[in-house]
């Protein structure tokens, strides 16, 4: 059994958890008021769209996201739906799925951008100093890292 929290990792436990989840509600919220898209496109448009052709197999998309299989074929799913982007078989073994940025998609995401980060700097980074953001770099750069 593990051993449990001293009031100070309790503490620190605590105020990651709660201000995390609050500046992702209120960052989903804003997000899809200003543009109908979700935290979960938005991020999807992101890494497909810094991607080599606009282009990824959905087991590195699901990688790249931390999501499961079943969870990034039902996001793909909405987002083709919607126009956002494609699926189509991999070239090289057509077995595998790839998700393909649409022009639609990027259009989308040219748009939200602007947006989006108006508000990530509002909620987030002109909160900080640049001590305090190369902190928060390092200790989650470690933490995604384990």
């Amino acid at each position: 059994m593990a051993e449990p929290l001293t009031e100070d990792e309790m503490r620190a436990w605590r105020t990651f958890i709660e201000s995390s989840w609050a500046l992702h509600t209120h960052l989903e919220d804003e997000l899809r008021a200003q543009t109908g898209l979700s935290m979960n496109d938005y991020h999807v448009l992101v890494v497909l769209s810094e991607a080599p052709e606009r282009r990824l197999r959905m087991g590195e998309l699901a990688g790249r996201l931390v999501f499961s299989p079943s969870r990034i074929t039902y996001q793909i799913n909405s987002m083709v739906k919607r126009g956002l982007v494609r699926k189509q078989p991999c070239p090289e073994d057509g077995r595998g799925q790839e998700a393909v940025l649409t022009d639609e998609g990027m259009t989308a995401l040219e748009n939200a951008a602007p947006l989006h980060l108006v508000t990530v700097r509002d909620r987030f980074i002109d909160r900080l100093d640049p001590d305090e953001l190369e902190v928060i770099h390092r200790v989650f750069d470690k933490v995604r890292k384990a």
